[in-house]
């Protein structure tokens, strides 16, 4: 991920001397000013405790939003227009679900190739999620919540999920029979099954295994979202 540094700063200065010293010396006068308050309010004792309270807000006031407001500004106006949309290069939703699309898949530390593989997925079709984008590089999470960055040509578009139970669960032929009793199952799904998705309505989605089509509960899916609906 690139850093902000002084060569992506524009023309404002905000390391000035004169800009520091000024900061630095109003810092110090408005403090030297609550000390010489203080200790007055010593020796009348709570005559002016009213006095310094109000003057002690005034200066935290003064403090959190003349100084940071200053330099927050200063650094907006330098942020260059080409990186605005840094974090969402490709201009698609974000957060997204999509698929790897090869049987190999370094997962790097970061958005490039100078950075570390963290691990290697070795399962096609898997699907994950994209959270964050930087140029070419996407950063994904898994299923079981792991995160790292991988090339954009390693993703596809393809949409897939993993079957999410602690017990087999049954895909129906008919979408209006998905939960009667007398309906006989089209398949039987083992946990972490992996799935195609060919539609999604509602609660429910058409997914398909090894040639094989039938209606499952969208909430025993990973990979969709609770109200994302496509064919």
């Amino acid at each position: 991920m690139e850093i902000l540094n002084d060569e992506n700063i524009g023309n404002v200065d905000l390391s000035n001397p004169s800009l520091e010293r000024l900061k630095q010396g109003s810092l110090l006068y408005l403090l030297d000013s609550c000390s010489v308050l203080y200790h007055k309010m010593i020796v009348m004792k709570q005559k002016n405790l009213r006095m310094f309270i109000r003057l002690l807000f005034i200066v935290m006031l003064f403090m959190l939003f003349v100084f940071p407001k200053t330099a927050g500004d200063a650094h907006a106006q330098t942020i260059p227009a080409d990186k605005k949309e840094v974090f969402n290069s490709s201009g698609l939703p974000i957060p997204r679900f999509v698929s790897l699309a090869h049987n190999k898949t370094n997962v790097r530390a970061g958005p490039g190739s100078k950075y570390p593989v963290k691990w290697v997925i070795k399962k096609k079709n898997l699907p994950v999620e994209v959270i964050l984008e930087y140029d070419h590089w996407r950063k994904i999470r898994d299923h079981e919540g792991a995160e790292g960055w991988v090339f954009h040509t390693l993703l596809s578009g393809k949409r897939t999920a993993l079957v999410q139970s602690v017990s087999p669960v049954e895909a129906f032929e008919k979408e209006g029979f998905l939960w009667m009793e007398e309906t006989v199952p089209k398949m039987r799904l083992e946990p972490m099954s992996l799935v195609e998705l060919d539609q999604c309505q509602k609660d429910i989605c058409y997914i398909t295994v090894e040639g094989v089509s039938g209606w499952l509960q969208r909430k025993l899916l990973w990979g969709v979202y609770e109200k994302e609906n496509f064919d």
